[in-house]
């Protein structure tokens, strides 16, 4: 009880000085109404710390506090970034930034906020003219030879939250150093430093003039133009959740050659309260109930949905019984990378310098596609900017193909250092078209995979430990781990450890070798002689702690797919219990 009260006072204190004049009135009267309250959950939750700002920028609840997003945190974030841009391009005689923003609520009073405080530090704006997906801000920074973006978007996060997302000159999320130098700039800001008052001559508003040049650069990414010719009137059912894909996703289709696309007319419109949704989530099944409607009335040959930001895509197709089937985020970019790699050797488009990339916890299918077809392919941490790391490491001398993880996102192109599920929906189009030209779907394709690469079941396990008790659990989960790793997990014996902390693989006979990675990383993984694979991480956003679980089986036939994964389901239960999950 007394930490408890202590915790209130420290609360109370901090909420006071939001009470100055330094606030605008709405922000004061909220903080006067959570300080009167008998109830101080809503105190102690928006100020009991400060809202972080992380390699990735900033994600919260919106509202009143220190811990919320609101024109503060969000100023403050905006005013410490601008600083370090000032000090690190402080050679150059116009700094520019790109500002974008999704349909979130608020997220176009953040986006304004944003231009007008950068505007007010001496650095031109390039402002969007209303939503636009998250690659299309990437993709604007590298046109427009910006030093940096900012995107406010919380993804595919729940209605009450947004987000910042900061963008370097390369068009990718921040890497080191400048992620700790901005951070450190940003916890230097105080809120009367920050210059809300916005110079509108350094303000740009953009619009057409990006959106032309981008959509006419993803069309450069399709491989087979005569499989969309003869598949035109493919029946395509695409839904936006009421996000940022709404505009772009339909007219890069049509753009592409497909006339035959239905989107759903409910999600449709633009709305940061997603009311047709619980969670604006396209890997999860409730999210796409309105679309495998349309679909099933239809008699459609593909559903896509992309989330708020439309940077991740999300799909559904036919099963073999003609039953609607999820495809999953693993199954997606295996699909992807399958089909770039085989219909560019068929079509003589390969060449030697052609590679793709993958994250460490996504399927290993990937990776024996790429050795049986002498592709190089590439490992990289989890997250996008990993992967638009890896595409920089040798820009100019290699070319990248594609790329993606096992969360729904892809990259097909180099013109944008992010997930792209704009390029990624016209490339799956054609990839549908490219099947239905062989008498085949989707899931056939898939099956094709399997019977040629081997079958593979993907399970994440999130173990959520909230508080500081939480986090002191996971940490030590972790330590346990590296003390006493497994040597057994379901029954199949552990013969690769690999500890990328110490950057360092250690085989069955204890030999160990370097893993060559950018930098260290809080991740485990061991793999077995059955060529089961399990990786285990702490989330660096959110207060859980992840376990991918990858299981392999072999198929004779198509027909052998549901025996193989009702065995891989018990498999991976296997896992958990030795686990202990």
């Amino acid at each position: 009880m007394e930490n408890n009260q202590t915790l209130i006072a420290e609360c109370e204190s901090k909420a006071k000085q939001w009470l100055s004049p330094a606030f605008d009135l709405e922000t004061r009267t909220a903080v006067e109404s959570m300080i009167k309250n008998e109830d101080k959950t809503d105190l102690i939750e928006s100020f009991y710390k400060d809202l972080e700002f992380g390699t990735g920028g900033l994600r919260g609840i919106m509202g009143a506090g220190s811990n919320r997003m609101n024109i503060y945190t969000v100023g403050m974030a905006t005013q410490g970034f601008a600083n370090y841009l000032k000090r690190n391009f402080k050679n150059k005689e116009q700094i520019s930034v790109v500002v974008c923003h999704d349909c979130r609520n608020n997220s176009r009073l953040f986006a304004e906020t944003v231009a007008n405080i950068f505007s007010a530090n001496g650095i031109k704006a390039y402002l969007f003219d209303d939503l636009r997906p998250t690659p299309e801000c990437s993709f604007a920074i590298r046109y427009l030879k910006a030093q940096a973006g900012v995107n406010i978007t919380a993804s595919h996060n729940p209605r009450e939250y947004n987000g910042y997302k900061a963008y370097w000159e390369d068009g990718a999320q921040v890497l080191a150093p400048h992620d700790k130098g901005i951070i450190d700039e940003v916890n230097n800001v105080k809120v009367e430093d920050i210059k809300f008052d916005g110079n509108k001559d350094l303000i740009q508003i953009i619009g057409e003039d990006i959106d032309k040049p981008y959509l006419d650069q993803v069309k450069t990414i399709c491989i087979d133009p005569e499989v969309i010719k003869h598949q035109h009137d493919l029946k395509i059912v695409y839904t936006p959740l009421h996000g940022a894909g709404r505009v772009m996703i339909p007219r890069s289709l049509a753009l592409w050659g497909f006339d035959n696309v239905h989107c759903v007319k409910e999600q449709m419109i633009k709305d940061g309260n997603f009311p047709t949704v619980d969670r604006p989530n396209p890997e999860f099944a409730e999210a796409l109930t309105l679309g495998l409607r349309d679909a099933k009335e239809l008699d459609a040959d593909i559903l896509m949905a992309s989330d708020p930001d439309a940077d991740r895509v999300g799909m559904a197709c036919k099963d073999s019984n003609g039953e609607w089937v999820l495809i999953n985020g693993n199954q997606t970019c295996l699909i992807f990378l399958w089909y770039i790699i085989t219909n560019r050797q068929a079509l003589g488009k390969m060449t030697p310098k052609d590679y793709i990339v993958k994250t460490i916890v996504t399927t290993e299918v990937i990776a024996q596609i790429a050795k049986k077809q002498h592709i190089e392919m590439r490992d990289c941490y989890t997250g996008f900017k990993w992967i638009a790391h890896e595409i920089a490491l040798t820009e100019g001398q290699k070319n990248y193909i594609g790329g993606g993880e096992e969360s729904y996102g892809f990259l097909a192109e180099d013109f944008v250092r992010d997930k792209d599920a704009v390029s990624a929906c016209s490339l799956l189009a054609e990839i549908c078209a490219y099947a239905k030209d062989k008498g085949k779907t989707l899931y056939d394709l898939l099956m094709d995979i399997y019977l040629e690469y081997g079958f593979s079941e993907e399970h994440t396990v999130n173990v959520e430990r909230p508080g500081k008790s939480g986090a002191d659990e996971i940490q030590q989960m972790m330590r346990n781990f590296r003390t006493t790793p497994p040597t057994n997990l379901g029954g199949s014996t552990v013969c690769l450890w690999k500890d990328y902390e110490a950057l360092e693989a250690t085989d069955a006979t204890g030999t160990k070798t370097k893993i060559t990675m950018p930098e260290s990383s809080n991740v485990l993984q061991w793999f077995c002689t059955d060529g089961t694979k399990v990786s285990v991480r702490p989330s660096g956003t959110e207060p859980k702690i992840k376990f991918y679980i990858e299981v392999k089986d072999k198929m004779q036939t198509a027909a052998d797919f549901k025996a193989c994964r009702a065995r891989a389901y018990k498999k991976i239960e296997a896992n958990k219990k030795s686990l202990r999950l």
